[in-house]
């Protein structure tokens, strides 16, 4: 059984049930389907806590984050021939995990108050060492998760991999949304 909780029908509904209960004809041998009785109002609930401000108890809840959509095919071919121009760009590769998040944060915010449209995140390849062992593409796996973070979603409409023009595996188009200020 799963773990779901049965919703209780409201009086409306248990009067409309009990008018369609009166209708109809029981099979031979059978009784008439009783109509079931109005659940019982329930104990209000008891008075919050000191312990809990009375601020929580009132926020509403939180909205989703808006999802990202991913670039149109026509942006995108007309990206890949030039027709648009890349409003800004940022090189990543070479640089650590905290260096990289906080420096694509600063950008892509630096960005979006310029009224940028689509920027250039180059994240490189990867590491092609000869050690087999070596972890490879560590920015170009942790980019695109920073950029799906929730928090992002007030400057980051989408992003897709670059085009091989522009850095292809190695880089990302991020579509940067427009300030709430302009």
């Amino acid at each position: 059984m799963s773990g779901r909780r049965r919703r209780t029908p409201s009086e409306a509904e248990l009067s409309l049930w009990a008018k369609v209960v009166e209708t109809v004809a029981p099979l031979p041998g059978k009784a008439r389907p009783v109509a079931p009785k109005a659940p019982e109002p329930e104990a209000p609930a008891p008075p919050p806590s000191d312990a809990a401000p009375a601020a929580l108890l009132r926020r509403p809840a939180a909205k989703p984050p808006t999802p990202l959509a991913p670039l149109e095919a026509r942006f995108r071919r007309r990206l890949a021939r030039g027709v648009v121009e890349i409003d800004a760009r940022i090189d990543l590769h070479g640089l650590r995990q905290e260096d990289a998040h906080r420096r694509l944060t600063a950008f892509l915010a630096g960005a979006q108050a310029r009224g940028h449209k689509i920027v250039l995140v180059i994240t490189g390849k990867g590491q092609t060492a000869s050690d087999p062992h070596a972890e490879r593409g560590v920015l170009r796996r942790a980019v695109p998760m920073w950029l799906g973070e929730p928090h992002m979603r007030s400057v980051v409409v989408g992003f897709e991999a670059a085009d091989p023009v522009h850095g292809g595996a190695g880089a990302l188009y991020v579509r940067v949304r427009k300030s709430a200020r302009r």
